[in-house]
């Protein structure tokens, strides 16, 4: 392999592996390539995007970072059932720099719906989605929703950016091929201005329009010569707005452009075809694995400005447990006490509230936190109320969904201790509630192994019956993938879940 040259145009091995059940991406001679060396200014109506900008896709399971460097050009194929959703990554990154600002330039990307042979749609902005991949720390992780049909990015130079593309097969959708396009186009800093309105432009012409809509709305039962006068003024009011500088793209000496001349600008861009081919069966709506996430409430407290138990609070936790909901999580909210201790909740209402048997009946949902208050206040009213509350619980049919969370990586004895008497009085009461520990270790001042991996394993031993599901992290293993039967070895008949925290992340 030559490596002399650009960087950016040598050939790197493909990227094999399937995105969800899509395809591989792998060798292609028909990618896109520069048509020559590019010399003094640049203007993207005229060149090109190939020219100007590399584009290529990768799987969803790839961590596509700034350094990420070209690969050929290939179709995307996916393959989905229904009900059930798929992703694919498209990646940017500029040849050369085209814009007058500090960045290389700004690409205008612009999605279709896909379509099969008998009709049939998949609506962009329902069931297909663009997220822009956003570091951090260095990592990619967020994905920022972008506008659709349309939307501008801008390229940094020298730096790789990746669009996350998704795409729902919702549960009724007819089976078969869907194709259609994403379409990337370099734009030029004039088009920019053009399109971008200031917040005082913005005002502007929504007054415009307005005056219009108040010139003719009351007109009704007028004179004639007063009907003319006002049909006169807002063609005139309507004529300005439409001949201002924001529309002048649809405008030329000779009236609008001729269609020819866009199918010619259309024809510069980078087209990356997309198909789904969507199954004859259907995922069931509830996950057959159980995976649950928790949110802290005093962090959305903080970074949304909500005061506990207002409106608003509620909203925004009803906001966040939808969200979440649709990825197939199972959310609960969280709130520490003391040491360890921690209020778990998947619904904020009470028990008899509407709000808590349309949360817990959604059969998206596989797992909910119920509160165990006396985790924060041990007094007479909190053991009542929480009593009342299981009582109440225990009589629907979700009540197989539900489990409690008290403590979170007991230490020592004393935080296992807590474990187990917490336990014993809420079955006390309530047999056959399901309670779930995290841990990572063994009591450390009453070691239940001669090594702490021995201690560890022995946990479900020493908190059974107190504790029905086991939650571990998955660090503590290593790589040493071998010690996972010793776990479940442990576990067996209980359940056994996989602990993962994350930090400063909601």
């Amino acid at each position: 392999m030559d490596n002399s040259g650009n960087p950016q145009d040598s050939v790197v091995p493909p990227v094999e592996g399937v995105a969800g059940g899509g395809t591989a991406y792998g060798w292609n001679d028909n990618c896109s390539q520069s048509s020559g060396p590019l010399n003094g200014s640049i203007n993207p109506t005229e060149i090109p995007t190939a020219d100007l900008v590399h584009v290529w896709c990768m799987p969803s399971t790839a961590n596509v970072g700034p350094q990420e460097m070209p690969r050929p050009l290939e179709p995307i194929n996916l393959l989905a059932a229904r009900n059930e959703r798929e992703s694919v990554q498209i990646a940017l990154r500029p040849k050369v720099s085209w814009s007058s600002s500090s960045t290389a330039g700004v690409v205008q990307v612009q999605c279709s719906d896909l379509c099969s042979a008998s009709g049939d749609r998949l609506v962009v902005g329902q069931s297909l989605m663009l997220r822009r991949v956003v570091p951090m720390l260095g990592v990619p992780d967020a994905l920022v929703p972008l506008d659709l049909p349309v939307c501008q990015i801008s390229l940094i130079p020298g730096e790789t950016t990746a669009v996350w593309v998704s795409i729902d097969a919702p549960y009724a959708q007819p089976p078969g091929l869907y194709e259609g396009e994403i379409i990337i186009t370099s734009k030029a800093d004039t088009e920019l201005s053009s399109q971008c309105l200031g917040k005082g432009e913005k005002h502007r012409l929504f007054m415009e329009l307005r005056n219009c809509l108040d010139n003719v709305e009351p007109i009704e039962g007028k004179p004639l010569h007063e009907v003319v006068e006002r049909a006169k003024s807002t063609a005139t009011t309507l004529r300005r707005v439409i001949f201002s500088p924001l529309f002048s793209e649809f405008f030329s000496d000779n009236g609008p452009i001729d269609m020819m001349d866009e199918d010619a600008i259309s024809n510069l861009s980078v087209r990356v075809k997309l198909s789904l081919t969507v199954w004859d069966f259907i995922l069931p709506a509830t996950p057959s694995l159980p995976a649950v996430i928790g949110i802290s409430d005093t962090v959305i407290e903080d970074r949304f400005g909500v005061r506990h138990g207002s409106d608003e609070w509620y909203e925004a936790l009803d906001q966040h447990f939808k969200w979440l909901l649709q990825y197939r999580i199972s959310p609960f909210f969280c709130r520490w006490g003391e040491s360890m201790r921690v209020l778990t909740y998947t619904c904020p209402w009470p028990a008899d509230h509407p709000k808590s048997d349309e949360y817990f009946s959604d059969p998206r949902l596989a797992a909910y936190a119920v509160p165990y208050s006396p985790v924060l206040s041990s007094n007479d009213g909190a053991k009542d109320y929480v009593r009342k509350e299981i009582e109440l619980l225990r009589t629907k049919a979700h009540w197989k969904k539900a489990y409690f969370y008290l403590w979170d990586e007991p230490l020592n004895m004393e935080h296992y201790s807590s474990v187990r008497n917490m336990a014993s009085e809420l079955h006390a009461y309530a047999p056959d509630a399901r309670v779930l520990t995290t841990y990572y270790c063994g009591p450390s001042d009453a070691p239940l192994g001669p090594t702490p991996f021995e201690s560890f394993v022995k946990v479900p031993k020493f908190l059974r019956p107190h504790t029905q599901i086991y939650c571990t992290s998955e660090w503590v293993l290593g790589n040493r993938e071998d010690l996972v039967k010793d776990i479940v070895t442990e576990l067996q008949p209980e359940n056994g879940m996989v602990d993962i925290c994350l930090h400063g992340t909601i």
